[in-house]
Formats: structure tokens, sequence, C-alpha cells
């Protein structure tokens, strides 16, 4: 298999493994037993006649199917369901419709619907391996961590598919057109849902990509350019759009997950449609949105019309396009976490299909199996305590069609995320770490080195002058580079030197993860500056809640309306 290639599950049609149980009048799931990774063991067998139960005892073996006697067995019947069929041959139930074969996941919505439907990971068994797309990007993290989970969440504007031409550049190469960074607690109480703007300037760092023949091209990074463009532009692969968030935001990224531009047509469409609100009548042109006033049940084409439109709505900018986005989202994950739906195999199965043939991840999670562990995992995360929010910008004064990033509300938001502290409280989440509880001493007494060991070039002489200029600390040294990189900032201390570091430590304010005694320390504490460490003077731990003026929602609200 190539880094762009597909795995195969076997021959079975999936929809033969949906039998009629004539007791509950539905169909009924026969699950494959087979292991997550492996062929089916249905694929060529074919179904047989049932046995005659007139007299089980004593004649079970002169009607056993000739192909038991030659020592065949026929897959087993689904608990408490029933063989269907006369004539000695079982009833075979109508494959899928054309309209599911082309059931596609789309615009950023299979991270949150992977939490918030998780019971449908149930259902993705070995025979849909074959319709996920796994691209190794270079990392190939477990599925499944102790630790918070991080899942960069992608939308392309690619137009390929039925009905997808007329929709702005049909030559669009698949540009990172709706990202959200999924951030999920590490107790599994919380997630955030970071929306990142596709016109917002930022630097694309150098991408190593893989190519089919097995060979690696780096592709240039570029400064200054518009952030949809770190996908699909020169070739860039998901991990050019992986390597671009981790760097803006400093948030060490678990998996990817990508969707083609079909998916809310088809998804909502499998849900039996998705309520949104309008605040006042919306007639979009460019997106076909012709809307009332109101609320309403959208899906198919209406629903794609809908996250696409922006024209109509707020100031008519992309930013107005992501609230809307966020609305039909959490909409779609109320929806799915209803029991209409986690209780119908039919739309389980729907769902499951189209999330499969649509996929594309890492090698982290690209199988079934894999995925499965995924959704077990995160399915424990409720819509109440799911927040969207959108990454701070403001206008770029060198062109009113771009954002640039606002670093006075991002960086506290990101540390937030880094620090796993929640934009929604619950009984579960991350707690701020308390301050060191030593008794300070003044400042002219503190002795510290200070060295850069992830922080922004020239950060340890930038500290040392704002130090001792503004803070006092005379004794104060710029030790240059520390010998590795450190994700988090570090202060170590000698046992006689605690009241020197909780100065340092309220002066800075660094969590009390920060501190760490030694008694391999010299005269001089040793401020080890790691990757989230921003400017001085600006605190390293995270705060309590985020600035005042991040665009936020709750994915439970049911009052959000398009204005």
């Amino acid at each position: 298999m190539n880094a762009q290639g597909r795995g195969h599950a076997g021959n079975v049609d999936p929809a033969d493994q949906w039998v009629f149980d004539p007791d509950t009048g539905s169909y009924t799931l026969r699950l494959n037993p087979v292991a997550d990774d492996s062929r089916s063991q249905y694929g060529s067998s074919r179904p047989t006649a049932p046995r005659q139960r007139s007299n089980p005892d004593r004649e079970e073996e002169a009607h056993l199917p000739s192909q038991r006697r030659r020592g065949r067995t026929e897959p087993p019947p689904p608990p408490g369901g029933h063989r269907t069929g006369g004539g000695g041959r079982r009833k075979r139930r109508p494959g899928p419709s054309k309209k599911q074969k082309v059931l596609r996941w789309s615009a950023g919505t299979l991270g949150l619907i992977l939490v918030a439907g998780g019971t449908a990971g149930y259902f993705l068994y070995d025979h849909f391996n074959g319709n996920i797309n796994k691209i190794d990007v270079g990392q190939d993290n477990a599925a499944v961590t102790d630790g918070p989970v991080n899942i960069l969440v992608l939308g392309t504007d690619s137009r390929k598919g039925k009905g997808n031409g007329g929709y702005g550049d049909a030559a669009s190469v698949g540009h990172a057109d709706t990202t959200f960074l999924f951030h999920v607690s590490e107790d599994r109480s919380n997630a955030t849902a970071l929306s990142i703007p596709r016109d917002m300037i930022t630097d694309i760092p150098d991408c190593p990509t893989k190519q089919k023949d097995g060979s690696t091209k780096t592709v240039p990074g570029q400064q200054q350019v518009r952030f949809n463009t770190s996908l699909g532009q020169s070739g860039r692969d998901p991990g050019c759009t992986w390597r671009t968030v981790e760097k803006m935001t400093g948030v060490k990224i678990n998996h990817f997950m990508m969707a083609d531009f079909n998916a809310v047509k088809e998804l909502s469409t499998a849900v039996g449609g998705v309520e949104v609100c309008a605040a006042k009548d919306i007639n979009d042109p460019k997106s076909h949105l012709n809307l009332k006033a109101g609320r309403h049940v959208v899906k198919g084409e209406q629903a794609l019309a809908f996250v696409r439109t922006r024209k109509s709505v707020g100031f008519g900018s992309d930013l107005s396009r992501i609230e809307l986005q966020q609305q039909f989202l959490s909409s779609m994950i109320r929806k799915m976490k209803s029991g209409g739906t986690l209780t119908n195999p039919s739309k389980l199965f729907a769902l499951a299909n189209a999330a499969t043939k649509a996929l594309t991840v890492d090698t982290g999670i690209g199988s079934v199996g894999k995925l499965t562990d995924l959704a077990k995992d995160l399915q424990r995360v409720e819509p109440k305590n799911i927040t969207f929010a959108t990454v701070p910008v403001v206008d770029n004064p060198e062109d009113p069609a771009t954002v640039i990033l606002d670093e006075a509300k991002a960086n506290p938001l990101f540390k937030m995320v880094q620090a796993d502290k929640s934009l929604t409280k619950t009984e579960k989440g991350s707690k701020g770490k308390e301050p060191s509880k030593a008794k300070k001493v003044p400042a002219s007494q503190v002795r510290v080195d200070v060295r850069n060991g992830g922080g922004p070039v020239g950060a340890a002489q930038e500290t040392v002058d704002w130090m001792q200029n503004q803070k006092g600390v005379g004794l104060s040294t710029n030790a240059g580079n520390a010998p590795s990189q450190l994700s988090r900032t570090r202060l170590e201390f000698a046992p006689d030197q605690a009241g020197q570091a909780a100065t340092v430590a309220d002066m800075m304010g660094l969590p009390k993860s920060a501190l760490k005694e030694s008694s391999s320390v010299g005269e001089a504490m040793q401020l080890t500056l790691g990757k989230d460490f921003t400017k001085a003077g600006e605190p390293v731990s995270a705060p309590e809640k985020a600035p005042d003026g991040v665009q936020n929602v709750k994915a439970n609200d049911k009052n959000i309306c398009a204005k």
C-alpha cells in the first residue's frame, strides 16, 4: 500500500449483513466475528437453505445444508433474529441505494461527529476498512492516549463529486476551507473546537510529503500567506496543515481527519435532517440558500447551502460563515446523540458507511479497528460540555480581504488548550495549578540563570532585561540556549532556594508544575523557557477563562440563530 492507498476488506457487501427479523419487523445487523483488520470469512460464502426444525433432536443431521455436510459452515444467524426466505434460500435484502453508495463525509464534521455519536463507531468493522483512505504524513501516533487528545479536522473546498461542479472554483486543488482543532480533555469530560479562519495570514513551515512512489518531497514553506494554502497548494498534504497549526497554537496534534465536499449533503440526509435557525430571511444567490426567518430542518443540498452561506449573514465574511457552521455542527451532534439515531440500526449503518467512504486519516488511525478504539475513548463527552470557539483575529490593515491573529486574545486561548483547561466549566474539568506556597523573598535576593529551551528567538535575553529593568532582579543572567527543547517552562531550584523560586513563579505567572526542586542546582536557579513561553511580562500559566470577546458557543445551545 502506498502513502495514499486504501485497504481492502474482502468481497462482503455490508448490506448482506442486515437480516430481517419478523419478531420486531425491522432489520438486524449480523456482525462479522473476524478481527478488525482481517479479511471477511464470508466473502466467498453463499447463502444456504435454513434447517428444518420440525424434529431437531432426531432429524437435524438429515436436514443439514449440503455445504455443512462437506465440512463448511454457514454464518450464524444474528442474536434473536431469523433467517428469511422460502424455497430453500434465504431472502436477500436489497443492497444500498445509489444515493447511499455515494455518501460522503465533509466540511470538518467527522471528528466532532465521531465524538458525539461514538456508538456508531461500534458498527465500523473490518468490512469498512476498504472505504478508509489514509495518508502517511510522517506521524504515526497511537490511536488512543492517556492524555488529552487533539484532532485536526479538515474540510476541503474540492469540488469533486456529483453535483458539486457549480460551486465556485471547480478547479480547486482542495484547500483547507474549514478547519477545527478539536481538543478533548485528559479526563474526557469536555472538549473545545477551535475554528481557524481560512483567510488568516500566517506562516507555513517546510513540509515533507510522501509521494506515490514512496519517495519524500519537501514542499518549501511560505511566510505571511493565507492559512487555507497550507493544504493543496504546491502539493501540500494534511501534514502541512498539521505542522502549520502546531506552530501557530503550540498544541501537539495526535491525529487528523479530512473529508470531501459532499458530506454535509449526505450526512444530513442520513440522520433525517438537521434543525437550523435564521433570525432573518436569507437569500444568498452564491450558496443558493433561500430560507425564511425561523427554524428549519435542512438536509442535502439545502444543508450544504446553509454551511456555505456568508454574503447574506453577519458581516458577509468567512467569520460569519464559521458561526453558521458551528450552529450546524452543534445541531448535528445533538441529533446524532438523540435516541432516534443511536437506536436505529439503519441510520447507524448509513452513518458508518458514509464516514468510512469519505474519510481520509493519518496512519495512526488508518483502520476501522483503530477508529473504533478512538471513538470508544472519546464518546463520553456530552454536547453540553463541547464548546466551539473561533481563533481571535483582527482585520489585516494591508489587505481587507484577509485577517491576522489577535495575539493579545489568541495566545491566552492557546495556552488554555495547551494546559488542558476547558472553556466549559465541568465538575471533572481541569483545575488551575496552585502556585508555590513558599514565602517569597525580595527580588534583589533572587539569583537565576535564564536559558531558552523552546521560546521565541532572543527570549532569554528579553527575559533578563525585563527582570533587571522592571522587576529588580539584578542577579539574573542570560545562560544562552538550553541543550534540549522543552514543551513547558521549568524552574529548577535547590531546597534552600524555595523562597526565590516563589518570587520568580509569582513574577512570571508560572504554574506549580513548572517548579522542580533539585539538590544539584548551584548558587543560581535554572530557568529554562519552554515552548509555552511567549514573551517577557506575559504569564506562562494559562488563564482560568477565555479572554473577553472570544466568540464561542456551546454545542447544546438550541437558541443560536443566524443573523
